[in-house]
This record gives structure tokens, sequence and C-alpha cells, in this order.
């Protein structure tokens, strides 16, 4: 995976804030989630164990960003 780019949460930022087209995927578990206090507003919540079967609710015309820990 070392071809795929990282983005920093201020590049991120700054593509949302020019109005390109970004969906985020929250790849956290649930465990995760529970105990975070922050949310991204719409994102996409699919745990990593189900992102095969998910695939098709992430939409194809922007670009796509996933969110770990």
């Amino acid at each position: 995976m070392s071809d795929v780019p990282r983005i920093t949460a201020q590049g991120l930022k700054k593509k949302m804030d020019s109005g390109e087209g970004v969906t985020i995927v929250d790849v956290r578990n649930p465990q995760a989630w529970a105990q975070s206090d922050t949310m991204i507003p719409d994102a996409i919540r699919i745990p990593l164990d189900q992102l095969d079967d998910s695939v098709p609710r992430i939409p194809r015309n922007s670009t796509v960003v996933a969110y770990c820990t």
C-alpha cells in the first residue's frame, strides 16, 4: 500500500473547503467509534472487516479518503 497517497487533516480540510468532491470512509472499528468524541461530518462508517461487502455504498464520482486509527 505504499503507493496509496496520504493526506493530512489540513490537506483534507482544504479539499473539502474548496468544494472538491471528497467522500470520507471511516473504517475504524465500532469500539473506536464509541470511544471517540469526534465524528467526521458526512463520513460513511464502514468497519474495515466489512469494507469488501460495502463497496457499493462508496460513491465513484469523488475522491475517497479512508480514515483509520
